[in-house]
């Protein structure tokens, strides 16, 4: 009778926050079904210090879904990356406190969850009340449609007999009728789709930079011979003992670095009040690579370039890009940037200008290798050729000391060798 009387009235009142109540936790088998679970509410999470609010992008779950601790219930988009909202402890999602396409903001309530275990199984669901076995199911049974007396069916209606009425003559309108558009082949159907936070945010810092900077670019033209070869030799050996594929990214990167040494402007910023009036020259180098995703064009860093090799250059190349193309970016990879590296190759691209990513003060850009017709030693030879563009600031680098930057370049991948010196 206790067991009774205490299930009716956790019944009575299924929302007590009796979660961990040992006079509950005690209960013997058939009746762990009465426990009760306390409710929390979810909220959205702190994504960086200078992004306060997002986009709900989607919801990965539904009502009444189970959830355990950590797993992503949400995704809330940003102009910079996207944040995965997880569960802070296991439960089940009662209620949604926005919807999808809604703008949220840190600390803003999300969704509702009450929390818990794994809802039960089949074999632990409460038995059915004593009061509904014990009460038989009436039935009635409805006479049969033969054992209705035929003169309990009504009397057909007495036919009409239709009288002719003379139709009037149809007013004829007062407006001429329009001549029909004349007609179109295809589909000239239009669709009006909103720009995501990243590219929009794209389309801004774009905007700004060519309001800010006063943008210049030089090109030069590199053989890829050496390079190549030096790549064919050894990529095999590096695959084998670091699981590194070797790539030309890496090669100019390092000689990008070197070239640095000797004109450090290009690796510097112009910072400050009013468009700036500080110079800020760096004795560190971190090299945005631009890699493209479906979302847009992000330019995650590789941090401390002047204390890489080759193969760790290119191991955190390939370890960003994956990390792009899966969505998994963070703020911290995206921070910073001293130099970038756009390789519009890739897509075949065989010239083009990059645009600076602000504040660094320039932006290498690599092109497609195609074989061209050159002169060596006074003949012509086939060579792979690469068109290089450098895109600067004149506010900070002058005309000659880009030249001479895009130079040493040539000549660090026409002859690797100096790399090494």
């Amino acid at each position: 009778m206790l067991y009774k009387g205490l299930r009716v009235a956790v019944r009575a009142a299924p929302r007590l926050s009796v979660y961990n109540s040992s006079a509950l936790r005690n209960l013997p088998t058939q009746f762990q079904h009465v426990r009760t679970y306390a409710d929390r509410v979810v909220k959205v999470p702190t994504m960086a210090e200078s992004i306060s609010e997002g986009t709900l992008k989607q919801w990965s779950k539904q009502i009444g879904d189970f959830v355990e601790q950590d797993e992503e219930i949400a995704t809330i988009e940003t102009d910079k990356i996207d944040v995965a909202v997880n569960a802070p402890e296991a439960g089940i999602i009662r209620e949604f406190l926005a919807n999808e396409e809604d703008t949220v903001t840190v600390g803003q309530d999300l969704v509702r969850l009450e929390l818990g275990g794994a809802p039960a199984e089949s074999g632990d669901k409460p038995a059915p009340s004593e009061s509904k076995e014990s009460a038989p199911k009436e039935t009635k049974s409805e006479p049969a449609a033969e054992s209705k007396p035929e003169a309990s069916k009504p009397a057909p209606a007495p036919e009409k007999k239709e009288v002719a009425v003379p139709k009037k003559a149809e007013a004829k309108p007062s407006h001429p009728p329009t001549k029909e558009a004349p007609a179109t082949l295809g589909n000239r159907e239009e669709r009006r789709v909103k720009m995501n936070r990243m590219r929009l945010r794209i389309a801004e810092r774009l905007k700004q930079s060519q309001n800010t900077a006063a943008s210049l670019t030089t090109f030069n033209e590199v053989d890829m011979s050496a390079l190549m070869e030096f790549r064919k030799l050894y990529k095999d050996e590096v695959l084998k003992k670091t699981g590194v594929k070797l790539g030309f990214m890496s090669a100019f990167s390092r000689a990008c670095v070197l070239a640095m040494r000797d004109i450090p402007a290009v690796n510097a910023s112009i910072e400050g009040p009013n468009g700036g009036d500080t110079i800020v020259y760096r004795d560190y180098v971190d090299i945005s690579v631009a890699v493209a995703t479906e979302k847009g064009l992000v330019t995650p860093v590789v941090r401390n370039v002047e204390g890489l090799d080759m193969v760790g250059i290119e191991k955190s190349i390939a370890d960003l890009g994956k990390k792009a193309r899966d969505g998994k970016l963070t703020i911290e990879d995206m921070a910073g940037g001293t130099f970038t590296i756009s390789n519009g190759g890739v897509f075949g691209s065989l010239m083009g200008t990059p645009i600076i990513n602000l504040p660094q003060t320039a932006v290498l850009g690599l092109h497609a290798i195609k074989d061209r017709p050159v002169a060596i030693g006074g003949k012509v030879e086939i060579r792979p050729m690469m068109y290089l563009a450098l895109t600067y600031d004149h506010r900070l680098l002058d005309g000659r000391e880009a030249v001479q930057f895009l130079v040493k370049i040539k000549e660090f991948i026409e002859d690797p060798r100096k790399m090494l010196l």
